[in-house]
């Protein structure tokens, strides 16, 4: 009987110390495609499941679904890992906000690209940038390595970086998605954007929406084909491309201020059926723009 309790203790033994390296080897990868497996989700203060979670419950919750265990507060995680500047930021790590005045009071899990995903209390889980100029960018106070980094590779971040691309559309798809309903013209002039080659699929269409004044590139002479869009963005897009006008109607959603730069953009878009905003009565508007929701926009706008 001795011999056969040893063999279960060191059955389990075995067992234990097979769970603890799969939660030390947890990817990136799998921390995103866990959180992205609760978009949409409600916010819900206090919450910890997926009828709705706080900042905080949705990042614990997260982890825990790939067996790694974290402090149930934003403060008390914000004591964990080791700190990384943002420059060194990994798909995995946990980015901090200060939106009090009082320090440390929400968290979100940063998924690359600028990009990270958290339960705000206004979009419930949703992606925003960490730079947004209009929030989250002068909010941002610092960031911590959960994860051992150490597991991954390279072939780890491209693979994680084509899940974006899978979710949402690139500045490049939507020009592309524009030249081809609008049927513009070849452009007579090139932009020559330093990052768009003459061999790029979307070459042309970029040259055609620059020429129509519909996009621009940045300071940097770059266009950022491959970065997501936010739905502000589109909103504008659409209206200056479509040569959309203000008709009757007032649409209040709730994320939307009018002092926003894409106010009237998102009000023209709504008074011509082309949005109806989200259930819980907000636009999105520092959300990135889904293939979905891009292809829903362009259907309502034939």
């Amino acid at each position: 009987m001795f011999r056969n309790f040893l063999k279960v203790c060191l059955l389990s033994s075995a067992l234990l110390m097979m769970n603890i390296s799969a939660a030390n080897a947890a990817s990136p990868s799998e921390i995103k495609t866990k959180a992205y497996n609760y978009i949409g989700t409600p916010y819900v203060y206090g919450g910890t499941t997926s009828k709705g979670f706080d900042c905080s419950g949705f990042i614990q919750q997260v982890f825990q679904d790939t067996a790694i265990v974290l402090p149930r507060t934003t403060s008390e995680q914000f004591k964990e890992g080791i700190t990384v500047s943002k420059s060194d930021l990994e798909t995995g790590d946990l980015v901090f906000f200060n939106t009090s005045g009082k320090g440390v009071s929400h968290a979100g899990i940063y998924i690359g690209s600028n990009q990270f995903i958290h339960s705000s209390s206004s979009n419930g889980v949703s992606v925003s940038s960490i730079n947004d100029p209009y929030y989250w960018g002068d909010k941002y106070i610092g960031a911590k390595r959960v994860l051992d980094q150490s597991q991954t590779s390279e072939k780890v971040e491209v693979k994680s970086a084509s899940i974006d691309m899978s979710i949402f559309a690139s500045r490049a798809e939507v020009a592309k998605s524009i030249v081809e309903q609008l049927n513009l013209p070849l452009a007579a002039a090139k932009a020559n954007y330093s990052d768009v080659p003459s061999t790029s699929k979307y070459y042309e269409a970029i040259n055609s929406v620059t020429a129509a004044g519909i996009f621009s590139g940045n300071e940097q002479g770059k266009f950022n084909p491959s970065k997501p869009i936010t739905r502000a963005h589109v909103a504008k897009v659409l209206v200056e491309a479509f040569n959309l006008k203000s008709t009757t109607g007032t649409y209040n959603f709730k994320d939307v201020s009018n002092s926003h730069w894409a106010s009237e953009y998102v009000q023209i878009l709504a008074q011509n059926g082309i949005t109806i905003g989200k259930p819980d009565g907000s636009f999105g508007i520092n959300d990135n723009v889904t293939y979905s929701q891009m292809n829903t926009f362009m259907t309502r706008l034939k």
